[in-house]
């Protein structure tokens, strides 16, 4: 990711941000053809566009006077490595916590 953790969390914690990312998982839209999907100005859109792009999550290129966006493919990878990093040690705690290996359930244990 071009953009740090923090930033990138921020960028995606706003829903026209996910909906503009779903967009331009798949294909490369210009900004006006992103911008008709949403109720608001296309100067909102843009600065949208600006905040993704910042955080590293889409690809601006030109294209004579139109701006085609894309998602980018490394940064939505590493955004899914760090969920699945935290989704499978969320799930080791819960795992161990049941099955009482938890290293904090056995120091109790050991010192009661």
């Amino acid at each position: 990711m071009s953009g740090d953790l923090d930033e990138v969390l921020r960028a995606i914690a706003e829903p026209r941000r996910r909906a503009i990312l779903r967009l331009v998982a798949t294909e490369e839209l210009p900004a006006g053809r992103i911008a008709e999907h949403f109720d608001v100005t296309r100067s909102a859109v843009s600065q949208h566009l600006q905040v993704l792009k910042d955080a590293g999550l889409i690809i601006e290129r030109r294209d004579g006077t139109k701006r085609i966006y894309r998602a980018s493919e490394d940064a939505l990878g590493q955004l899914r490595d760090v969920v699945e990093s935290l989704w499978r040690d969320s799930m080791m705690k819960a795992r161990e916590s049941v099955e009482g290996t938890d290293t904090g359930a056995r120091d109790e244990t050991a010192v009661g």
